[in-house]
């Protein structure tokens, strides 16, 4: 059994219902969101891919790569995205001390600079309960995922990537994929395929904007 579910259960986003997990179903909505980057060998490519289909999108950005990248990251504001912030240093909130997580989620947050926003992503999708009460008194919002498209997982292949996100999405669902190396294979695969779908079925791509 892989150390992950594709599919949020329906009981994991009532206990934790402060966190956003999926949007409204009435309408045909999808949102997609990225995290890790900006990253100069898929970022951009991804960007690309949004525009044909006049598709926006949610970027959950590490401050270190935002740093590294200012150039792709203002491209991806200029595109009309949303934000997010991933940490700096992409850290693991079960594994860091509380003052270390939220001051390295701070130092994001001041390199997202003007794009300040309030929507927070957990790296590994772990964070604690005090962090996370923490950065929502801060004004945060927590987004997580109804659909994990797995691009991450070097053992499964492209079809079964495609597969996770095809037979899981519904209205209203937000799905993870990210404009990383690691992920760049199968999300070049992946994304112009869920692009073509979904638009041929009548949904619209929103960001994020809570």
């Amino acid at each position: 059994m892989k150390p992950y579910l594709i599919k949020t259960p329906k009981l994991i986003k009532f206990i934790f219902y402060n966190w956003f997990w999926s949007f409204s179903s009435k309408e045909k909505n999808i949102y997609l969101t990225f995290d890790d980057g900006p990253t100069p060998e898929i970022t951009e490519w991804t960007l690309t891919q949004l525009k044909k289909y006049n598709a926006k999108a949610t970027f959950f950005c590490i401050g270190k790569n935002i740093e590294a990248h200012p150039d792709i990251f203002q491209k991806i504001i200029k595109e009309g995205h949303s934000i997010g912030n991933h940490t700096n240093n992409h850290l693991n909130g079960l594994k860091t001390p509380n003052k270390v997580y939220l001051d390295n989620i701070e130092i994001a947050s001041n390199k997202i600079g003007n794009a300040r926003s309030n929507l927070f992503r957990p790296p590994y999708g772990k964070i604690s309960i005090r962090q996370s009460f923490a950065l929502r008194k801060k004004g945060y919002k927590v987004i997580m995922w109804d659909v994990l498209s797995a691009d991450f997982d070097t053992s499964i292949s492209n079809k079964n990537c495609l597969y996770n996100v095809i037979m899981n999405t519904r209205s209203g669902s937000i799905i993870v994929f990210h404009d990383s190396v690691k992920a760049s294979e199968k999300l070049k695969f992946v994304l112009p395929k869920i692009l073509g779908y979904y638009a041929s079925k009548g949904y619209t791509f929103k960001k994020i904007t809570i």
